[in-house]
């Protein structure tokens, strides 16, 4: 077996318990304030680059979150460990999405927007289409440099769990920089997503940031670009210390969509009076597991992430920043509604099961957006617990409490009562995003 087959057949949680044994680092942290281990001594286990590149706190090793420990690089060889608060949240972007028409994007044969499934792709069009100028009021935006660097020398403080800032000294660590542009006034570092995420790790924009502050003379503005179901949210930050990792703050959000956004109330009910509602979902009778998967806009981002490349359910946990059993609660959630199956393939004659997109999967894939979204609503619908939550909702105008979705769930069967709580969960998350698609 390979040593890379090797890697990725121990989980990053399960080397990091190894890593956390062998070494004692909670105890090297409390003693210390910070426990540095090098690249090496990673490798020992696991492939460095699959074990210190946490963009999300909801992917992070159980044993780092559950003793607070956040990881931060410190040269390309070593990485500091410690109680660091690494991550910041994405608010929800408020006000209605702005709809750019851009006729210009169709004398592109090579740009095809039911096809912008990477970061990349994603960028492209959002300078091509000036949304980007529109957001930052400074064009135009040129791309001039992306792709990974050396950070150079550079120390700063980070806010900790134990409320005291500790100084992290840096030395030609590695960043990368999914864009970089300039305009008259600026220059401007974006990083990119193809998910949607409840945070982001600060060092995505705080690395470059302190690389390129060094190199030119004119401001630097920072960008998050989040590019998920036909929809554009942009983040503009700023850092109000430059040696204070921890001194983040929020100038403005804005969401941009190349579709027509608007769904109404009245559309919602349409779809319920024409959908059949034909599946009670009673585990005695569905061999499909009844959902585990809060968000519903993870679903689609997967949706789009296999449209083009099947994936096998590890290929999933990498590229959606998921855990394994992440990766199988959302194809059971996509194949709950018809949109996913897997399929035997065969990989240099070993035979593997990948995920691929249905029939219906690929006709939901290619609608415009709106009637995308009609569209899945209208397949949630089919299911009872929704569609008798659905009818709660529009006879007294609030999304139902979990002990009137757990008593549905009870009343059609649909999972154990040991599973009750946390799938309710998942249904008032779904619940939200139906209804949440008027306010876009």
């Amino acid at each position: 077996m390979t040593e890379k087959k090797k890697s990725k057949k121990i989980s990053a949680n399960d080397a990091w318990k190894i890593l956390f044994d062998r070494y004692n680092i909670v105890d090297e942290i409390n003693k210390n304030g910070i426990f540095y281990i090098k690249s090496s001594d990673i490798k020992e286990v696991k492939e460095p680059r699959l074990m210190a590149k946490w963009d999300n706190s909801e992917t992070l090793p159980a044993i780092m979150s559950k003793n607070n420990v956040n990881i931060l690089s410190t040269s390309r060889s070593a990485y500091a460990l410690s109680d660091f608060l690494v991550y910041k949240d994405l608010p929800e972007i408020e006000g209605r999405v702005v709809n750019v028409n851009c006729d210009k994007l169709n004398d592109f044969e090579t740009i095809n927007l039911d096809e912008l499934t990477s970061e990349a792709k994603a960028i492209n069009v959002l300078s091509i289409s000036g949304i980007l100028d529109q957001f930052l009021g400074t064009p135009p935006n040129t791309v001039t440099f992306n792709g990974r660097m050396g950070t150079g020398k550079f120390e700063f403080y980070i806010d900790t769990v134990s409320n005291e800032k500790k100084l992290i000294k840096v030395n030609n660590a590695q960043c990368e920089v999914d864009a970089g542009f300039e305009n008259d006034e600026s220059v401007v570092i974006m990083e990119a997503k193809n998910v949607i995420r409840d945070d982001f790790n600060v060092r995505q924009l705080y690395y470059p940031y302190r690389l390129w502050k060094e190199k030119v003379k004119k401001p630097i503005r920072l960008v998050f670009s989040v590019y998920s179901n036909k929809i554009y949210r942009l983040y503009e930050y700023k850092f109000n210390d430059l040696e204070d990792y921890s001194s983040i703050e929020l100038v403005k959000s804005k969401s941009y969509s190349l579709d027509d956004t608007k769904i109404t109330t009245n559309d919602l009910k349409k779809v319920r009076k024409e959908t059949t509602v034909c599946n009670d979902d009673n585990q005695n009778k569905n061999d499909v597991p009844f959902i585990q998967a809060d968000s519903f806009e993870r679903v689609i981002a997967l949706m789009e992430s296999i449209n083009y490349e099947p994936r096998t359910t590890e290929d999933i946990a990498e590229i959606m920043d998921f855990e394994k059993r992440q990766s199988d609660y959302y194809f059971n959630a996509g194949k709950y509604l018809g949109l996913f199956e897997k399929v035997d393939d065969m990989d240099d004659g070993e035979k593997k099961r990948i995920v691929v997109l249905t029939k219906l999967g690929k006709k939901v894939r290619n609608m415009n957006y709106k009637d995308r979204q009609l569209k899945l609503v209208s397949l949630i619908l089919e299911h009872k617990v929704f569609a008798d939550s659905f009818d709660y909702v529009i006879e007294s105008g609030e999304i139902p409490n979990r002990e009137f979705i757990k008593n549905k769930m009870r009343e059609y069967n649909v999972c154990s009562e040991s599973l009750i709580e946390r799938r309710a969960s998942s249904v008032s998350g779904w619940l939200n995003w139906i209804f949440n698609l008027t306010k876009l």
